[in-house]
This record gives C-alpha cells, sequence and structure tokens, in this order.
C-alpha cells in the first residue's frame, strides 16, 4: 500500500498538470435582436395552431 504522502504527492501534481494544459478560447457570439412584436407578419396570426401527436405503437400484451 502507498504512504499517504506518495497519494497526495500524486494528486497535487496530476492537479498541477491539469492547470498548466493550455485552454481553448472560444469566441462567443452576441445575440441576435429579437422581432418587436408589432412588426410581426400577418402570416402567423393566421397560421393554425401546432401540437405533438404521440403515436404508441406498443402492442398490448394477450391473455
Amino acid at each position: 500500500m502507498l504512504d499517504a504522502f506518495i497519494i497526495e504527492e500524486i494528486r497535487r501534481r496530476e492537479e498541477d498538470r491539469e492547470n498548466h494544459r493550455p485552454r481553448p478560447q472560444l469566441p462567443i457570439p452576441e445575440p441576435s435582436r429579437p422581432l418587436p412584436s408589432n412588426d410581426v407578419p400577418a402570416e402567423d396570426e393566421d397560421a393554425p395552431q401546432r401540437g405533438v401527436v404521440i403515436i404508441d405503437y406498443s402492442v398490448p400484451a394477450g391473455p
């Protein structure tokens, strides 16, 4: 069994290695501005409401 000092030393070295790795910096795009509510085209107001349909294909167990 390893001595507690050795285990802590291994843990500390792994943490140091993780902290010194270069991390990629990704540019974050600016959020787009939403359309004002009064500029909504008339087509959207007349569009039918949408919904979700769930189709159950399971077969009930027979007696």
